[in-house]
């Protein structure tokens, strides 16, 4: 199996070297690569005192490492932080500002044992964290034989994946090299234990301390509230068309709401033809500076503002369930509003939509009426307020994942 796997990264990396060219993300994925280790060398030269280095494959994954990376550095103040990331639409969006607590951001190589070798020749890590579930084989046996301990947190796993299936011996050995395992939730653990994984340990996800920070210290936006006439606002997140397509008859039709709406993607066209189809009155983001008109809608044409943008809302809706996958309905809870999103077609890969509901503070909503439906319902002040309270305990009951994963990291690393 792992002759098959070799040679399935090396197919794989020798076709992407084919769409080399042009701007797809495919193109940038394998650009982004070049230079990779001649810049780990230069970090190297000029660094001072211990290494560690952290994986993730998205930006979502990254929202996960956050706290973990920031309680490690409070711990350890003079411990370099080597980031790396699987995802162009990942790095692009991370290296575009300098962030907090990491020391390095780049990519990570393609997972070939050559690779592996000198990328960890330079490093010398103390330890390797991957966050979730992105896991490449010669980089976790090449580690594991250098003896570099390694962690895998905020892990979440479900029964019709590989490693559980009676063909998955292989990918088992890779879950059996970590020397700890963190996991989401029970039945991960469960999971892991079942197939004799360990050691293992239930330490919820890192994102509701990431998201928890935030909310106690959001980006101030001054020109947004003045371009609002003080109704109530509803906070649209990484809305896609299927969203849109729900929003836009309650938008025309109603005239108690203001909308913050950030699309997933930043696509003007796009937003110029959403902005076509609402019969009320709305501006771009882009657009405001010097404007002292009240609007009904503003729409946001840049990145970077979402998770603070929830400051605003009375509640909020989350989009992309109805498309690729929900996004994050964590980062309005933890302001303690009530979430809305569309119906999901895997529930188990979203396990927060499901538990929000139990608490009370998520709803799941599969058309234009029922989208409007729940809005009217929450102006019910009991039910609203019984929706807030649900929030709050959500993310209080799940804060702390960082603090326990640190605690046991630090036995290695004294």
């Amino acid at each position: 199996m792992k002759l098959l796997y070799d040679f399935s990264v090396w197919v794989f990396s020798c076709t992407l070297q084919l769409a080399k060219n042009g701007d797809s993300k495919l193109a940038r994925l394998v650009r982004g690569r070049d230079g990779i280790f001649e810049e780990l060398e230069s970090f190297c030269k000029q660094k001072s005192g211990d290494l560690v280095w952290f994986h993730v494959a998205s930006l979502g994954e990254y929202e996960q490492a956050k706290p973990v990376i920031a309680k490690l550095k409070a711990t350890f103040p003079n411990l370099n932080v080597v980031l790396t990331f699987f995802s162009p639409s990942g790095y692009e969006n991370v290296i575009k500002k300098k962030q907090p607590h990491v020391d390095l951001v780049t990519y990570l190589p393609f997972d070939t044992k050559g690779n592996a070798r000198r990328f960890l020749d330079i490093l010398q890590p103390k330890a390797a964290f991957f966050v979730k579930y992105d896991l490449w084989a010669n980089f976790i046996f090449e580690a594991k034989k250098r003896e570099i301990p390694l962690f895998l947190f905020s892990a979440s796993f479900r029964k019709s994946q590989i490693y559980f299936k009676p063909y998955g011996g292989f990918f088992r050995k890779l879950l059996r090299a970590f020397d700890h395992i963190f996991t989401q939730n029970q039945d991960t653990l469960s999971l892991l234990n079942g197939i004799g994984v360990g050691p293992t340990t239930m330490t919820g996800d890192t994102r509701y301390d990431n998201v928890y920070a935030i909310s106690q210290h959001p980006k101030k936006f001054s020109e947004i509230a003045e371009v609002f006439d003080g109704k109530p606002t509803i906070v649209v997140g990484s809305a896609w068309q299927q969203d849109m397509e729900m929003i836009i008859p309650f938008i025309n039709r109603q005239s108690n709401y203001n909308l913050i709406i950030a699309p997933h993607d930043i696509h003007h066209q796009v937003i110029g033809q959403w902005q076509a189809d609402i019969t009320k009155k709305t501006i771009k983001y882009s657009e405001l500076k010097g404007k002292n008109e009240k609007v009904d809608v503003l729409f946001i044409d840049n990145i970077g503002m979402l998770s603070s943008l929830y400051q605003f809302g009375r509640l909020a809706y989350v989009g992309g369930a109805m498309g690729k996958g929900l996004h994050n309905i964590l980062e309005p809870l933890a302001f303690q509003i009530p979430v809305i999103f569309g119906k999901l077609k895997n529930n188990s890969k979203f396990p927060e939509a499901g538990i929000s509901q139990k608490y009370g503070c998520g709803f799941m909503v599969d058309n234009a009426q029922s989208f409007e439906k729940i809005i009217l319902d929450l102006e019910n002040q009991e039910l609203y307020q019984k929706a807030v309270n649900g929030a709050k305990k959500l993310v209080d009951d799940n804060l702390g994942s960082a603090h326990k994963i640190v605690a046991e990291v630090q036995k290695t690393l004294k």
